[in-house]
């Protein structure tokens, strides 16, 4: 089997999408990225003030309500179709939920071989990142830090406390199956003449 999606998960901050863009250069094919903050950055103003969408504490806690879980169940649906037309996936999300939110991507990434990667960092130095990138909120890392992790069952876990991304990466690309092309489908080719 061939692997075609990288679920990486950790807290704000951790450290996931500088992997991302690691992973990217270290795989021998081309794979696209798939950033929970995508999603965010693509749904409308209003649902990121609102308990129906998502909210951002000025305590760095972040709330999801019914209408971000049915538009992010939505965006998984098509991570998942995109893995099924031949592209790999390397997916940067927060499992706010825990377990919870493992189980709704295996639900979505069914009858796909998926490596799951645990992305951790200590909080102190993640907080750091934090303040540095201007655009969260205090506390933010330190709140997901911990909890993104607990009852989540990953296939290889790394740590960016004090490891380079690109060093990260290379342990996940190790753990990555298949050989060194993606079969990918043909595209129908009509005859003109």
């Amino acid at each position: 089997m061939t692997t075609q999606v990288i679920v990486l998960n950790g807290g704000s901050s951790s450290g996931k999408s500088g992997i991302v863009r690691c992973l990217q250069a270290v795989l021998p094919d081309p794979w696209l990225a798939a950033a929970i903050d995508s999603l965010v950055d693509a749904m409308p103003a209003s649902l990121r003030s609102t308990d129906a969408g998502i909210e951002f504490a000025a305590d760095g806690g972040v709330h999801v309500g019914a209408e971000f879980l049915r538009l992010e169940a939505a965006w998984k649906e098509g991570v998942a179709a995109m893995a099924r037309a031949g592209a790999g996936v390397i997916v940067d999300d927060v499992f706010l939920g825990g377990p919870e939110s493992q189980e709704r991507w295996r639900k979505a990434l069914g009858g796909l071989d998926v490596l799951w990667v645990g992305v951790r960092c200590e909080t102190a130095v993640a907080e750091g990142r934090g303040v540095a990138r201007g655009d969260r909120a205090p506390g933010m890392a330190a709140s997901q830090a911990e909890v993104v992790h607990r009852g989540v069952v990953y296939d290889v876990e790394v740590d960016t406390t004090h490891a380079e991304s690109l060093d990260c990466a290379r342990i996940i690309a190790a753990h990555v199956k298949g050989p060194t092309s993606r079969t990918r489908p043909r595209p129908a080719v009509s005859d003109p003449a």
